[in-house]
């Protein structure tokens, strides 16, 4: 394909805009790093530098981009996040109500009037009923939970 007869600045400006607005219509932070790769690829092609040039600087900003800037805007824009009811359960104690063995993969808690099924985060512990436990995350619908620590 003859890029020459292609007005590059124009296709970038595109690219720009398309990906500006399905980054507002998902609110995501999916593909605001890519904009702004696109833009400095429309910048570059108005001197008319090479495409090479411009898909170069277009893939190596916005993958700076993604990687530098991704981790703080996360952190920024989630801080005010609501975290569902399953991710609420971490650090909370909870009461073993039916043996938990993961080699016969059984066992139960109790944390707030609710049972889930449980695993222990050691796989060669058998935590009793009645032990307290502490909830470290969520394996799909199974508590990960450890024998609380006294002290």
């Amino acid at each position: 394909m003859d890029f020459g007869s292609i007005n590059m600045t124009i296709v970038w400006l595109v690219l720009l805009v398309i990906l500006i607005v399905i980054e507002l219509i998902t609110m995501g932070l999916t593909t605001i790093w890519f904009a702004g790769g696109a833009l400095v690829a429309a910048l570059l092609s108005i001197p008319e530098t090479p495409i090479l040039w411009q898909i170069i600087a277009f893939l190596a900003v916005s993958l700076l981009l993604l990687f530098f800037t991704r981790p703080v805007a996360v952190r920024y824009f989630n801080k005010d996040r609501v975290r569902t009811n399953i991710e609420s359960m971490v650090g909370r104690q909870a009461i073993v109500i039916s043996e938990i063995n993961n080699v016969e993969g059984v066992g139960q808690v109790n944390t707030g009037g609710m049972e889930w099924s449980a695993r222990s985060s050691y796989n060669n512990k058998v935590l009793p009923v009645g032990a307290v436990v502490t909830i470290l995350g969520v394996d799909g619908v199974k508590l990960i939970v450890e024998e609380r620590k006294e002290g």
